[in-house]
């Protein structure tokens, strides 16, 4: 399934997982400088309107 979640932190006894994860992290890093939202242009086509994934009519049995 195709689409973008928006994150959003969740409060647990004022617990927040991204305060506990170094600020140097090498995931923390990459994101800030990794851009994959072309992605979702390049494969729009296999993905339906309503989110869902749909076959090309020559995979379908």
């Amino acid at each position: 399934m195709q689409g973008k979640k928006i994150y959003q932190e969740k409060l647990f006894n004022n617990f927040q997982l991204s305060d506990r994860i170094p600020k140097q992290n090498f995931y923390r890093r990459l994101l800030a400088v990794l851009d994959l939202d072309y992605l979702y242009e390049l494969t729009k086509e296999y993905f339906g309107s309503s989110q869902q994934t749909h076959a090309h009519g020559s995979y379908c049995l």
